[in-house]
């Protein structure tokens, strides 16, 4: 008999990779995987292994304006009546959630129907889709370990990664020469990246040019900072690759000697797994914090070092940078205590789980 699983997540990157890690698990298990989410997935279900994609009317319920509160819920009923459709058409033995408004539907009309659901919570807090099906589903499994997340009981299976990850972490991390070349990461996502495409050109201007001329940076960039930010690095004589998104991230992040970076679920775990020490700056309008209570393990660890936003001036960043050129060792020594952090077999112990759900 075929075993039909369907997993649920909100189009974006930090919900569909762990999704995508779990359905190559549970495929390699036998298990057939259909994938419920929005519109905004198309760009990164290209290599999803699920039999089929299937795009769930979805909207975000945060607006004060009562006519688009109205709309949101009318698109959420619908969502929710295509779901049932779905549930009852595929009759999977367990739904999966993994964050974000367009689980909501899915979530629920699996509940309705009666088949066991489980959610993964990529974040140290429950996001706020989260928190609203929390209470009626039959496991919660946790991405990062924290005593933030507001759960008296729940699982630590720690956060899935793609395979590209995996193959990154088999690469040891080479420590920089004093005065050899220092390969530099820096991305944001799409909400974080304006604050590092205005600072980061500041604080490397307050570096001496020979230091300079050792950095080859890799940046994430808005559409509308990239012509700019070239601009920038090419004044100041450092070499850079400016660009708005990277499909060989995985290449970039085994390659860094240092990493600069948000502390979105899915970065901090993917930082742990491949050992590369970093700077986290949680991005500060969160509506939940989550980033801070993510970075906080990894820090905690030695593998990063955290900073408020706030706290962060060009002299301050241009601080963190000079010592991290003038110190291959202690890099080297994060590199490691940050993979000592990770949890490479999350998507072997998060299948466990959904499989036991299942019964």
């Amino acid at each position: 008999m075929e075993k039909t699983i369907i997993l649920t997540a909100g189009g974006t990157g930090g919900h569909l990779f762990p999704a995508q890690a779990l359905a190559t698990e549970l495929v390699e298990r036998g298990w057939t995987v259909h994938l419920a989410t929005d519109d905004r997935a198309e760009r990164f279900t290209a290599s999803f292994p699920a039999k089929e994609i299937h795009i769930i009317p979805s909207a975000t319920l945060s607006s004060k304006n009562p006519l688009k509160l109205i709309g949101a819920a009318f698109t959420l009923l619908m969502g929710y009546l295509k779901s049932r459709s779905l549930v009852s058409r595929l009759k999977p033995k367990v739904v999966v959630g993994f964050g974000g408004y367009p689980t909501i539907p899915p979530m629920l009309a699996a509940r309705h129907k009666g088949v066991p659901t489980v959610l993964h919570e990529a974040n140290a807090v429950l996001g706020r889709a989260n928190r609203f099906l929390a209470k009626s589903v039959k496991k919660i499994a946790m991405g990062v370990k924290s005593a933030a997340s507001g759960l008296s009981a729940h699982i630590h299976t720690g956060n899935p990664v793609r395979d590209a990850i995996h193959d990154a972490a088999e690469r040891d991390y080479e420590a920089h020469q004093a005065d050899g070349a220092f390969r530099l990461l820096v991305f944001g996502g799409s909400q974080g990246a304006q604050f590092f495409s205005s600072a980061l050109p500041d604080a490397i201007g307050k570096l001496s040019e020979s230091d300079r001329a050792r950095l080859e940076v890799v940046q994430q960039a808005r559409p509308e900072d990239e012509a700019s930010l070239k601009s920038a690095y090419e004044a100041l004589g450092v070499s850079q690759t400016v660009a708005t998104f990277f499909s060989d991230m995985h290449e970039h992040l085994a390659s860094a000697h240092f990493v600069i970076a948000r502390a979105g679920a899915s970065t901090v775990s993917e930082l742990a797994i491949v050992g590369r020490p970093s700077l986290l700056v949680p991005y500060p309008f969160a509506l939940d914090h989550d980033q801070a209570a993510n970075a906080e393990h990894l820090a905690t660890s030695g593998g990063a070092v955290l900073s408020k936003q706030a706290d962060l001036s060009a002299e301050k960043l241009a601080e963190i940078l000079k010592n991290a050129l003038d110190d291959p060792a202690k890099l080297a020594l994060a590199a490691e205590s940050a993979k000592k952090a990770g949890v490479p077999d999350a998507s072997k112990r998060l299948a466990d789980l959904v499989e036991t759900a299942s019964l």
